[in-house]
């Protein structure tokens, strides 16, 4: 059998080292792969598949893509999910003996993604690492390569382990081959993940800078583990990459992965997007890293009452100067994205136009400090004095590149006139010798009387003098030398020109060598004070952070909260900071909420649509904005500190584990009973809709209870069942409050004011009547409740199923009962006027799910069961 070609040989030697991972194997200008890279990569990007001979009988299959565009395709596969190892030729053609050496220069992840459209710039761009110590707690390390951002923790569930991945979106997820597979599973299906592995977790020399803040073995080992896969897949410095920052989780407020997006905190639950969301809301930032920094507050807000005042303090100052604060943000639409721009200069990808934007940067830095200097604020002066302005740097990068240079630095134009005397004398000696031959031109056209006759140049031949072939008969024998003949002229070449274009090549070439080699000296000069870059870069972002604190609060009305030690939470004039703006202000109703040690429970009714679920995401938000450090929207607020908020809104299967509706909001109502303390806030919305009405109201009832009695966190409990409203007869610390409405000419108005006491009614049927169902439905809901609330046992023309007399009394007296019973309480028709056929019609209908049915499928299942009671 013949063997593979040792071209062949070689690519299946280094793809057996990278198995997970597309090889983008150069050849030539083109990057080629092949077997199933090739199928899977001609299919995933479109391509054309081909197919070559390797040495053997069968053709290997084959595709490629061309080495100037590979970053594009790059960018394709990677945002899917997949790796990409990139094999370059390490050695010259021209001294090869047989196949040129090549190797994997760096391995390209969804995690190690440095530059692209992947990267957006208001979001952090992490890869983290976990490791289980087999004793019930996980170490947690991420780091964002592009900005060289470090962070490690220790976490103690493997339920917090998921809600902190997910709070961080990281993009790749390093583990140890022993993890467990369940854990794995669950990583790759919740949070949908790149999983990647790596062997080692010792503690390396090159990692002492990034580990020197860390104490704990465990905290060491989780983050060694990241930095052993970054610098064996990476291939090159990484000397941007920070001391790592230890945090505990219990430092923040703790809102789990559902109350995130139940409260769209940083995207809406429909669309996935930002629109919409609190972040939506607040994002006032003018810079790349302030909005990457606003979106860690809001994911973390703070326990500590002393941070948050110091917070505040800095937010009130800057609302109360408006035109420093004008200032403030027009200086910053001026600042670049230094922080990675700090990483592509470390990682070797910069260019000089980015070296040019750290320097107009930079050159913001004393406006920044003169502007808020001039608010004469004590805490503000020691935010101005810790910007460093890097007047060195600005003062090096300045001499050296000229103001727009090209992309490219590889093509010279990008330094000064003056900066470097051997590289002035180079570009002397091009500038004089192209003098030189426009003088020539004009002095052989003089000579020789031919006005056609030019002097021209390209790669191949080099300068030339051009002469049309009517014309060859006035050049006189002499000096010119026959280069190149073509259809229409000849071109010669004359000893002088020789040697001025000797002059000129070699002074360009050696022009644009020197500029690179002048570019890589400035680049390792900037590379030294990258730890000063990043401090500035920090400052400036909590600096545009805090402006658009101010500038939020002040546009929209918002008030400084205060904080209560005796967890008295008291708000005047309540908005939902999201919906008042997308309503505007002027429509949007306020609302109070007050609860103390009397009033820890509040059970809301209501119809639906009145704002039941608006207004109980409102108190939450508003204690979110004054726990990280914002004004909030009301008149007066008094908080206490909340160290939990557990949420459960809305209805959504959990397609992922498989699970209902009812499952998802069990599991999350356990979650929240279990983990919350007199310190947390809960809201409930709805409980126990997903199920039977009993069972649903005897859930409800036992949680209500359970959180009274036992937790004692404030909660907000918003039903449908009107029964619980009797509970505040016998637990002292729960009231009832509703969202009023009134109705008018037959329809229902929202006032969406909330009330002391129970709901009087639900306004079911005039919500449906807004929601436009047909006439013939609505009146007949409306004869069939006119019915039921008479107690008449009038029989219609659909028969009903059973006597609604006996219906009504069984209702009534649950209603009487004041500790409700219900797993007791279970309504049976008459067996003695129930027919065998009507009792089908029964089972049937016991046996189905509304909630996997849409409304029409509904309308005609009950109207087949109708057809079959008529029949009767």
């Amino acid at each position: 059998m013949k063997q593979y070609t040792p071209m062949i040989q070689q690519y299946l030697k280094i793809k057996a080292e990278y198995k997970d991972a597309f090889l983008f194997f150069r050849l030539g200008d083109f990057y080629e792969m092949f077997f199933e890279d090739a199928i899977k990569a001609s299919q995933e990007l479109e391509i054309t598949l081909t197919a070559r001979d390797g040495g053997v009988e069968e053709k290997i299959p084959m595709c490629g893509v061309p080495y100037h565009s590979a970053s594009g395709y790059i960018e394709t596969l990677v945002e899917r999910g997949y790796k990409v190892a990139i094999c370059e030729q390490v050695e010259d053609p021209k001294v090869a003996k047989g196949v040129v050496k090549r190797e994997v220069i760096q391995l390209i992840t969804p995690g190690t993604m440095m530059e692209g459209k992947s990267l957006v710039e208001k979001e952090n761009h992490y890869i983290a690492s976990i490791h289980d110590f087999q004793d019930g707690t996980f170490g947690l390390g991420f780091i964002d390569l592009t900005t060289g951002e470090s962070k490690v923790t220790c976490i103690h569930t493997w339920h917090d382990l998921i809600n902190e991945l997910s709070t961080i979106g990281a993009k790749e997820i390093v583990l140890s081959h022993d993890l467990n597979d369940l854990y794995q599973k669950e990583l790759r299906e919740r949070l949908n993940v790149t999983l990647s592995y790596e062997k080692e977790y010792t503690d390396q020399i090159q990692f002492h800078v990034v580990l020197s803040s860390l104490h704990q073995d465990k905290l060491r080992l989780t983050l060694a583990k990241l930095l052993h896969y970054l610098y064996r897949t990476q291939k090159r410095s990484l000397d941007h990459i920070q001391p790592a920052q230890f945090y505990e989780i219990q430092a923040y407020m703790k809102i789990d992965y559902y109350s995130k997006r139940n409260l769209e905190l940083t995207e809406t639950i429909r669309s996935k997007g930002k629109r919409g969301s609190l972040l939506w809301l607040l994002d006032e930032t003018k810079t790349a890293m302030g909005g990457r920094l606003l979106k860690q507050w809001i994911d973390r807000p703070m326990l500590s009452k002393t941070l948050i005042e110091q917070r505040l303090h800095l937010v009130e100052v800057l609302k109360n100067h408006y035109f420093e604060r004008q200032e403030l943000r027009e200086q910053l639409k001026q600042v670049y994205d230094i922080e990675r721009l700090a990483g592509k200069v470390a990682f070797g990808n910069v260019n000089a136009r980015d070296l040019v934007n750290i320097k107009n940067t930079l050159k913001q830095v004393p406006f920044l400090t003169q502007t808020l200097q001039a608010i004469q604020d004590e805490m503000i002066l020691q935010k101005a004095l810790s910007l460093d302005p890097c007047s060195d740097l600005v003062e090096l990068i300045d001499q050296a590149f000229v103001d727009n240079p090209p992309i490219s630095v590889k093509e010279g134009n990008m330094i000064r006139d003056g900066y470097h005397d051997l590289l002035d004398k180079y570009r002397y000696a091009s500038k004089n010798g192209k003098k030189w031959i426009a003088e020539l031109e004009r002095t052989e056209r003089e000579k020789t009387g031919i006005k056609s006759l030019k002097v021209g140049y390209n790669r191949v031949f080099g300068y030339y003098i051009e002469v049309t072939k009517a014309n060859l008969h006035l050049l006189t024998e002499g000096n010119y030398e026959r280069k190149q003949t073509l259809t229409n002229a000849e071109r010669f070449i004359t000893p002088e020109l020789k040697e001025k274009e000797s002059l000129i090549l070699e002074a360009e070439e050696k022009s644009v060598d020197l500029e690179y080699e002048l570019f890589l000296q400035v680049r390792e000069t900037v590379k030294s004070h990258i730890p000063r870059l990043q401090q500035l870069a920090k400052a400036i972002s909590e600096l545009d952070c805090l402006q658009c604190f101010a500038t939020i609060s002040e546009n929209r009305n918002y008030v400084r909260p205060t904080f209560r030690d005796d967890r008295v939470l008291n708000i005047i004039d309540g908005r939902h900071p999201v919906v008042e703006k997308v309503m505007s202000v002027q429509t949007y109703v306020p609302n109070d909420c007050y609860m103390d040690k009397e009033r820890e429970v509040l059970l809301i009714t209501g119809p639906n649509m009145s704002g039941k679920s608006t207004y109980m995401r409102q108190i939450a938000l508003i204690s979110i904005l004054a726990q990280i450090g914002c004004f909030v929207p009301a008149s007066k607020a008094e908080i206490p500190i909340f160290d939990q908020i557990f949420t459960r809104i809305g209805a959504s299967d959990d397609l992922f584990s498989g699970q209902s509706t009812f499952m998802v909001e069990m599991m999350e109502a356990e979650n929240a009973i279990r983990h919350a303390t007199e310190n947390s806030l809960i809201l409930f919305d709805e409980i126990g809709r997903g199920t039977s009405t009993y069972d649903g109201m005897a859930l409800a009832q036992s949680m209500i209870e359970y959180i009274h009695d036992r937790i004692g966190a404030k909660t907000l409990f918003s039903t449908h069942y009107h029964e619980l409203t009797v509970l505040e007869n016998h637990l002292t610390k729960l009231k009832n409050i509703h969202v009023s409405a009134i109705e008018q000419n037959g329809h229902v108005v929202f006032l969406h004011k909330i009330k002391e006491g129970p709901a009087d009614k639900s306004y079911g049927i005039h919500v449906a009547k807004l929601a436009e169902l047909p006439k013939e439905v609505i009146d007949r809901a409306e004869e069939i409740l006119k019915q039921l609330e008479n107690g008449q046992t009038h029989q219609t023309d659909h028969s009903d199923v059973f006597e609604q007399k006996e219906l009504v009394g069984q209702v009534k007296a649950v209603q009487e009962v004041a500790q409700l019973s219900f797993f007791d309480e279970h309504i049976e028709p008459k067996k003695d006027t129930i027919s065998s056929k009507e009792k089908k019609v029964l089972q049937e209908l016991k046996s189905i799910n509304l909630l996997d049915m849409t409304p029409l499928q509904a309308m005609n299942l009950i109207f087949e069961l109708q057809k079959k009671l008529k029949n009767h």
